[in-house]
């Protein structure tokens, strides 16, 4: 026969699951975050687009890229959003389903995991690529110094080795059968 919870620790542990909800608004946060990324995304297309016939390819290019950044970061503030949210506060019980993505719902802890280092080596690498790019050009946003640019690439492989530790150590728990 099993033994039946005293009434308090039951409560307790119903009040630490209730907790989850203290998430909620790091999330609601998280929204406006994304709102705020969508602002300085139009900002960034209202300042390039005019200058689009009177720029050369390579700040066209590094245009493109400042773009493709921002993206970046507003679809792996997405992933968080929607993974966080189903993995730690509650399923989206969502009515129409046709436009959920494939991966929501599916994606646990660990894949999470992988998709924001992911996100950040991408990240990283594309600003690391715009600072390559600007190199010796005159009126450079932002001149660096060898100095600045060891660092830069330093801390962009730090991020590459971590994500293929994290894939790693992934691997190697999914081989076991005891977590």
């Amino acid at each position: 026969m099993a033994s039946r919870k005293p009434a308090l620790e039951t409560r307790f542990e119903q009040g630490l699951f209730a907790s989850r909800w203290l998430m909620a608004p790091m999330y609601l946060g998280l929204v406006v975050s994304l709102a705020m990324l969508t602002v300085i995304f139009l900002k960034e297309l209202a300042y390039y687009a005019p200058k689009t016939f009177s720029m050369g390819a390579d700040q066209g290019i590094l245009a493109i890229l400042t773009l493709i950044d921002l993206s970046l970061a507003a679809n792996l503030l997405l992933i968080v959003l929607f993974s966080g949210y189903e993995n730690f506060v509650s399923k989206l019980d969502l009515e129409d389903s046709r436009d959920r993505p494939s991966w929501m719902g599916k994606v646990d802890f660990s894949g999470l995991k992988m998709k924001l280092i992911a996100s950040i080596v991408a990240i990283s690498g594309i600003h690391l690529l715009k600072v390559f790019m600007e190199i010796g050009k005159k009126g450079a946003d932002a001149a660096v110094t060898e100095s600045q640019m060891f660092w830069m690439v330093v801390l962009h492989l730090t991020f590459v080795a971590s994500g293929v530790l994290l894939a790693l150590m992934d691997w190697l728990a999914g081989l076991t059968t005891k977590h």
